[in-house]
């Protein structure tokens, strides 16, 4: 009986002492962020000027509405891709069809991509920018990211060498969601085969006047956000190897925005106080806050010329208060910015009138955001 027993103990024991490890043992695959990927295909050829000019003035729009984008109680990532295609500058022998920018996070690198881009005659070949996409961006593996190309243009999207049933069906196995944007007649579009784009691509088919001018609603807070925009410029602290240009960029990108319409710059700034907008890579507030930054391998001489004969201590110290600001600055414009989105909804309600590019990409984004378990 005794022996019985204690083979009994040993046995639980063992049990317990597997289960324990089990439960103890660290998760071999750490959970995924959430991440929504865009990847835009944009028709350059000589006629889509406007197009181009509507994505610019778009950009920040689209990404101050993702920014309020939910997975659970957790907050994705947004990346963006940038193809231009049908532009008779581009090599011939690669379809005419070019990779801007690789999925970024940077909002500053986007914007320059976007505001580098410019037309000229050429081919358009729907099926080969898709398939070139798919090919070389880097779609992950996560199954719970929301992977959508925007591809727009004005032309049969029957052209070309590779048929784009046979691109969708690539996109499909990569669960990425075809969306088509046709710049012309909805009747057009639809005979040009773009619906049946959409329609494969589990997308949405969708129409703009890509002449349209843009309609910007003005609001009483746009002065207060503009000059609280140049004062959050002041919180930034380049570093590094590419701190000084990407700081340059920065307010490039600021004149970019204003060039294009008072209003944008305004929606810019708005996105700079996202938490979408991190600088971590150049900013040393950006960098302490993600704990990004050793100190003590600081090149002095890469900093503001202000902080060269400054201490360790002192420049930490610098940065809080940089971060602080900063802090208080982005709180002000989110506070203006909730008071402004209210003031152009009740606009909007007594206007027919809607931003084309904007309205038609984000309905797309939000419905297949749902589906796959987002919310705003």
């Amino acid at each position: 009986m005794k022996k019985f027993v204690l083979k009994v103990v040993s046995v639980l024991l063992l049990f317990f002492s597997i289960n324990n490890f089990a439960v103890n043992e660290p998760s071999s695959e750490k959970t995924k962020e959430q991440t929504i990927k865009v990847a835009l295909l944009l028709d350059t050829s000589s006629s889509m000027d406007g197009l181009i000019n509507q994505a610019k003035a778009q950009l920040w729009e689209i990404v101050n509405e993702l920014s309020y984008a939910k997975y659970g109680i957790e907050k994705p990532n947004l990346e963006i891709a940038l193809y231009e295609y049908g532009n008779s500058r581009l090599p011939s022998r690669e379809g005419y069809i070019k990779q801007v920018l690789q999925f970024s996070n940077d909002l500053d690198k986007i914007s320059e991509k976007l505001f580098s881009l410019t037309t000229s005659g050429g081919n358009e070949f729907c099926g080969q920018v898709i398939k070139t996409s798919l090919n070389e961006l880097s779609w992950g593996e996560n199954k719970n990211d929301l992977k959508i190309i925007f591809i727009a243009g004005n032309e049969r999207f029957t052209q070309g060498k590779i048929n784009y049933k046979d691109a969708i069906t690539d996109a499909k196995e990569k669960d990425v969601i075809i969306n088509t944007i046709f710049c012309g007649n909805y009747s057009t579009g639809i005979s040009g085969m773009w619906k049946d784009g959409a329609d494969l691509g589990g997308g949405d088919y969708m129409t703009i006047n890509q002449d349209k001018k843009i309609v910007h609603v003005v609001t009483p807070y746009d002065d207060d956000i503009i000059i609280l925009n140049k004062r959050l410029n002041k919180t930034y602290i380049y570093y590094g190897n590419n701190g000084y240009s990407k700081f340059s960029s920065q307010k490039e990108q600021d004149m970019n925005a204003e060039s294009l319409d008072e209003v944008v710059i305004v929606k810019r700034a708005v996105s700079k106080s996202s938490r979408l907008y991190d600088n971590s890579s150049w900013d040393l507030v950006d960098a302490d806050k993600k704990q990004k930054v050793d100190y003590n391998k600081i090149e002095k001489e890469k900093l503001p010329t202000a902080l060269h004969n400054k201490s360790e201590t002192e420049i930490k110290s610098y940065v809080k208060l940089k971060a602080k600001e900063r802090t208080e600055i982005q709180q002000k414009i989110k506070e203006l910015d909730a008071k402004r989105r209210s003031f152009i909804a009740k606009k909007q309600k007594e206007s027919s009138k809607k931003d084309e590019l904007n309205n038609v990409m984000l309905n797309a984004i939000k419905r297949q955001a749902k589906l796959k378990n987002y919310a705003w």
